[in-house]
């Protein structure tokens, strides 16, 4: 194991889109195996202007650098529901793309964009966080407060065949 994640946690702005589209592709690439060659295509061409679009708007990426390059980064995606106890202001968030670079890792630093990005929430008044965990990605969120959920619902999708 090397040192612990002694670099700080800042977040991501429009000039690392270049950066995040890599941190996004790197895990999207480790999380499915692959990508085939039309949907690396697709995400490379789109995914600058999503960036564009949402970053410090609704999407809030928190980020640790060596250097000026980005290391370690996590996606907190922010959407407003209509209240109810379960989100009782409405304001709840997504967080995804927790990715630390291989040799970054086992140093604290997917803990410390965690932590950093949790206390941003309480800030912004965020009701509650949803993550969908990785087993090796559960151990870290149960750690920094993250609890399963018990509800009564099946989580259930519907994908849009004609877009795959």
């Amino acid at each position: 194991m090397m040192g612990a994640c002694l670099m700080s946690v800042g977040k991501a702005g429009t000039e690392d889109i270049e950066a995040l589209v890599k941190m996004r592709l790197s895990y999207l690439i480790e999380d499915n195996g692959s990508l085939d060659s039309q949907h690396l295509t697709a995400i490379k061409r789109e995914l600058p202007g999503y960036f564009q679009a949402h970053l410090d708007k609704d999407l809030f990426v928190y980020v640790i650098r060596d250097g000026q390059n980005i290391v370690s980064c996590a996606f907190f995606l922010i959407v407003e529901k209509p209240m109810s106890p379960a989100f009782i202001n409405g304001r709840t968030g997504m967080v995804l793309n927790v990715y630390t670079c291989p040799p970054y890792r086992r140093r604290g630093c997917a803990r410390l964009v965690m932590e950093t990005l949790l206390s941003e929430a309480k800030r912004m008044e965020i009701s509650v966080i949803e993550v969908k965990a990785t087993e090796d990605g559960y151990p870290l969120y149960r750690s920094v407060g993250f609890e399963d959920d018990g509800s009564k619902y099946h989580i259930m999708r519907w994908k849009n065949r004609d877009l795959s």
